[in-house]
C-alpha cells in the first residue's frame, strides 16, 4: 500500500514539474495593422508629433472594400495643435491599401 502511494506522488510530482505552463500574447485588434499605417503615413505627411489616437471604427464598404477610420491628435514644433481625420481604404481579401485620406480639424 505504501508503495503505491510513494509511486502515485512521484508519478504526480513528474507531471506537476513537466508541466510547462503557455503563454499567450494579447490578440491585437484587428484595426492595430492599419492604425500603425495611418500614424506612419501621418507623420510623413505633417512632420509633427502625434499626441493622441483614436480609432474611430471600421465599415465593410461592400464584399471587397473595407475602410478603417483613425482621428490622431498632432503637434507641430511651433506647439500648434490640430486634429487629422485618416481614412484607409483597402481590399478587403488581399488587405492592398486603395487610397489613404487626409482631413485636418481644429478639434
Amino acid at each position: 500500500m505504501m508503495f503505491r502511494q510513494i509511486i502515485y506522488i512521484i508519478t504526480l510530482v513528474c507531471t506537476l514539474l513537466s508541466f510547462t505552463p503557455t503563454i499567450y500574447a494579447a490578440d491585437q485588434p484587428l484595426y492595430a495593422k492599419w492604425g500603425k499605417i495611418a500614424m506612419n503615413e501621418t507623420k510623413n505627411k505633417y512632420h509633427a508629433a502625434i499626441v493622441d489616437y483614436l480609432h474611430m471604427g471600421r465599415t465593410q464598404i461592400n464584399e471587397n472594400i473595407t475602410e478603417e477610420k483613425f482621428k490622431l491628435w498632432l503637434r507641430k514644433a511651433n506647439q500648434q495643435e490640430f486634429g487629422v481625420y485618416i481614412t484607409i481604404r483597402f481590399d478587403t481579401h488581399t488587405e492592398q491599401i486603395l487610397f489613404i485620406h487626409f482631413e485636418e480639424t481644429a478639434h
